[in-house]
């Protein structure tokens, strides 16, 4: 069976290396002003060129987004940089429009070109016409179930192939939502999203202000605007056998707890299926795992069907059992303790766990000291604090807390 590449979102250095960590074959960045992402999820080429360095020297591949809808000014822009994009070494750009691909395989043709799901790539001539423009990769439309993928692999099998198998899903076709823009003038398709199919909403008939229609679930699932996300995890010998070459996770504005526990999660089933194919079985703590991030319930989008609405509930927020406590900053062997910079407050009892790429360990927070070993009974983000720990403890690595329900926080 050939191994599928693990393709993780990298907002920033830290989520680079976090992804790195935790088992990514190749990694994606947003390239400053031309990805569709906002600002604090894109690098400079010149933070992005040593992340690159660092990544290849794990075996790690780099993959630069600029799949912005591009305007003549964004093309301009990406004139005016292509000799630095060129130097920095990604292994690939990610496009999704046509003047762009042209613009690319004029001055850069020797910077493989991967085409965004937001050109929504449905079929098989489309992908030979994308062939025919030299793009090397096509990352298929989200609509797609896994019987229409096997049948483009197989009719198209020099064309590599990526899906998405996990994270948000947007309310718009492959994407292109013009409801931020719409709302508060912030542009979904040139990286500003603000989210608006996440708020709540009421309808009412115009004359009958106080008496709004309130939506119930079918059994064929409810239809407005916020969709579950996507976790196609239990299903990875089927996405195998569609014959896809990567597999992309979605999160580039997401937090580096989020892509520590979504990588390692991916990066251990994938390598029980290759190790076990015969007999695997996707493992239960593997969905716990990921009900353990920020969630709004799990779906298998168009996976298995023709044309599957996804599924939303009234009742479903935010789903999260655990939020990150901070990343280790440093291990001192001599005196076994981990230094950690704390994001979220910090109280001693709390559940603490140690997230190592292979295994879960708890942490004694009960002996939670100050630099002048002194002990802590709280801690807040921003603040460094030691923990004793006598195991292997790499830079960079999570910690978590168990969110206590509100009724104990009275």
């Amino acid at each position: 069976m050939k191994i599928p590449e693990l393709l993780i979102p990298a907002g920033n250095r830290e989520k680079m290396h976090t992804a790195i960590l935790y088992g990514a074959d190749a990694v994606y960045v947003g390239i400053a002003g031309l990805s569709l992402r906002s600002q604090s999820a894109e690098m400079l080429l010149a933070d992005l060129a040593s992340g690159i360095k660092d990544a290849h020297a794990q075996g790690v591949k780099v993959y630069g987004a600029v799949n912005t809808f591009a305007r003549n000014t964004d093309l301009d822009l990406m004139r005016q940089i292509i000799p630095e994009v060129k130097a920095v070494g990604l292994d690939a750009l990610i496009v999704s429009d046509p003047g762009m691909v042209r613009l690319l395989g004029d001055l850069a043709p020797r910077i493989p070109l991967h085409l965004s799901t937001q050109a929504n790539t449905t079929n098989t001539d489309a992908v030979r016409f994308w062939q025919d423009q030299g793009v090397r990769r096509i990352v298929l439309a989200r609509e797609l179930n896994l019987k229409e993928i096997s049948e483009i692999a197989a009719a198209v099998p020099e064309m590599e192939l990526e899906i998405f198998v996990h994270g948000a899903m947007c309310v718009a076709y492959s994407g292109r939502c013009y409801l931020s823009a719409f709302r508060n003038r912030r542009s979904a398709n040139q990286g500003d999203c603000s989210q608006p199919c996440r708020w709540e909403y009421l309808l009412h008939e115009s004359t009958r202000p106080t008496e709004p229609l309130v939506l119930e679930e079918d059994e064929r699932y409810s239809y407005l605007l916020s969709s579950r996300d996507l976790c196609l995890i239990e299903y990875l010998p089927e996405i195998l056998a569609s014959g896809v070459v990567s597999l992309k996770i979605e999160g580039r504005m997401k937090s580096s707890y989020y892509v520590a526990m979504v990588t390692r999660t991916y990066r251990q089933a994938l390598d029980t299926l290759i190790r076990h194919t015969a007999n695997y079985r996707s493992k239960p703590e593997w969905l716990d795992e990921l009900g353990k991030i920020s969630n709004r319930g799990y779906t298998t989008g168009f996976a298995f069907s023709e044309e599957k609405i996804n599924e939303t509930s009234p009742d479903i927020k935010y789903i999260q059992t655990h939020e990150p406590a901070g990343t280790i900053l440093e291990y001192d062997a001599t005196r076994k303790i981990i230094l950690l910079d704390v994001r979220n407050r910090l109280t001693a009892g709390d559940e603490l766990e140690l997230i190592l790429p292979e295994s879960t360990v708890k942490i004694d927070s009960l002996t939670m000291l100050d630099f002048n070993g002194n002990r802590l009974a709280t801690a807040h983000g921003g603040n460094k604090v030691y923990f004793p720990w006598e195991g292997r403890a790499p830079v960079g690595a999570m910690i978590r807390k168990a969110i206590r329900p509100k009724a104990e926080d009275n």
